[in-house]
């Protein structure tokens, strides 16, 4: 009997908050609700696999295994994926193969993939149709082994639909930032006799190099995280820097930013670690790495501190509205130094060039390919209101990731480079005019950066 009145009574109190507080239940019914589910899968290339686009040294050894890490977020709109790759470059329709796998397996849209490279070198460049033309040329697999990039799709889209199945209720987001030390400069330097030179790589030898000033860097690793309430659940980190300490000689490798990752999750078991490669065209570690292997720990350890520090710096915020906005990018594709239509068909008919430069040329077709197909790129930004996470393509040079925050002074912008890699290097205006479109590694014509303003004009503001 008394259950009975306690019943009655739950009902009666029900009725009277619902006569009373319609506004109040009707928001409780209509709040959103954000999940998100984690997945990691091996993409670690076979022995024998080119490395940097065939520039260096095949695999010859795994030095430590290669990963695709990616975090689903789930709420009233379609899903949205924040997916690295450790692999040099995906490119064109390799590119659009991952995005529209991947959008397919977790019931969403390829724009809303967020795909980008994490671009060590040790690792693969992949191309589906620069590697078809190579192989009409009689150069089978010396850019990449298509077969085997699109097995990691399939098994990648598989771990997306598996991580579907147990998905985390999430209730607040994070944003945290620190300044990392001591392992990023610019390629730019100015020599003593007033000349430029972009000759500052990921290790550099010569000491008055590393001598001069660091350059225009972003000094700031960011880290976007995810909450339960009180309880952390996953963290997407990112920094703006070439993540090479060495490379080269087929050992095969996610190098430094891998290892400060893994010693991240060691620490964090229970909070999923994921990293991103700023735009960082132009920056490297060259000023603090002269190339000896004992630095790549050092390296490591300098990168995980700041994501550590940005972790105890992070401010949390209710996730209460998620806005996805994508600008279309149209860059010229490069028409001089060999790469015109004309002449990268020629060099890649040509059996006397090196495989390498054939391997440009067919990578030079295969961008003009998709340009004339009226194919624009992707620039996408998430908009959680506190926080910022924006895509940027190929090898963006820094500024334009400093560009991208400096339209959004009240929001931290977490910067992926190496989005659709097909441009390569994608310099500043500055940068053009001191030569820099001359380098093999970049598909543009001059004249990116007031396109690629006007696209984060678009997605950072929402005009």
């Amino acid at each position: 009997m008394k259950i009975c009145i306690k019943s009655i009574q739950l009902i009666r109190v029900t009725e009277f908050l619902l006569v009373l507080f319609p506004a109040l239940v009707a928001s409780a019914a209509t709040a959103p609700e954000y999940r998100i589910a984690v997945f990691r899968e091996d993409v670690t290339v076979p022995l024998g696999h080119a490395c940097m686009g065939g520039g260096i040294a095949p695999a010859r050894e795994i030095v430590d295994p290669l990963f695709v890490h990616g975090v689903i977020l789930l709420g009233q709109e379609a899903p949205i994926l924040f997916v690295a790759v450790d692999w040099c470059e995906i490119r064109n329709a390799a590119y659009d193969h991952w995005r529209s796998a991947l959008a397919d397996a977790a019931g969403t849209m390829p724009e809303r993939v967020l795909l980008a490279s994490v671009h060590q070198h040790d690792a693969p460049v992949v191309d589906y149709e620069a590697q078809r033309l190579l192989d009409k040329a009689g150069l089978e697999k010396s850019l990449c082994d298509v077969a085997f990039a699109k097995q990691c799709v399939d098994r990648v889209a598989a771990a997306v639909k598996e991580a579907l199945k147990t998905p985390r209720v999430v209730t607040h987001y994070g944003i945290g930032m620190a300044k990392v030390e001591g392992v990023t400069s610019n390629r730019r330097v100015v020599l003593p006799d007033g000349t430029v030179s972009y000759g500052r790589g990921s290790a550099t030898a010569d000491p008055a190099l590393r001598a001069l000033p660091e350059g225009i860097i972003d000094p700031y690793l960011k880290t976007l995280s995810f909450w339960d309430g009180d309880t952390p659940v996953a963290a997407i980190s990112a920094y703006s820097t070439h993540p090479m300490s060495y490379y080269g000689k087929g050992g095969v490798s996610a190098d430094f930013v891998g290892m400060a990752r893994a010693m991240r999750q060691a620490e964090t078991p229970d909070v999923f670690q994921m990293y991103y490669t700023g735009c960082s065209g132009d920056t490297t570690a060259g000023k603090f790495n002269d190339g000896d292997p004992a630095n790549r720990p050092l390296l490591a350890k300098k990168l995980y501190q700041g994501m550590v520090q940005a972790w105890e710096d992070t401010v949390r915020y209710p996730l209460e509205n998620v806005d996805l906005r994508v600008a279309p990018l149209r860059f010229v594709p490069k028409s001089f130094g060999g790469y015109s239509e004309e002449d990268a068909r020629k060099t890649l008919a040509d059996a006397t060039v090196k495989t390498f430069t054939r391997n440009l040329a067919a990578m030079a077709l295969s961008y003009r390919k998709r340009v004339e197909a009226g194919q624009p790129i992707d620039v996408p930004v998430v908009d959680f209101g506190k926080a910022k996470f924006l895509v940027m393509p190929g090898e963006s040079f820094v500024q334009y990731q400093i560009t991208a925050q400096g339209m959004s002074p009240d929001a931290p912008v977490v910067v992926a480079g190496f989005g659709e890699c097909a441009p390569g290097y994608i310099p500043t205006a500055i940068a053009s005019t001191e030569g820099y479109n001359e380098e093999s590694w970049c598909w543009v014509e001059p004249g990116a950066e007031p396109l690629i303003t006007d696209a984060l004009s678009l997605v950072m503001c929402g005009q």
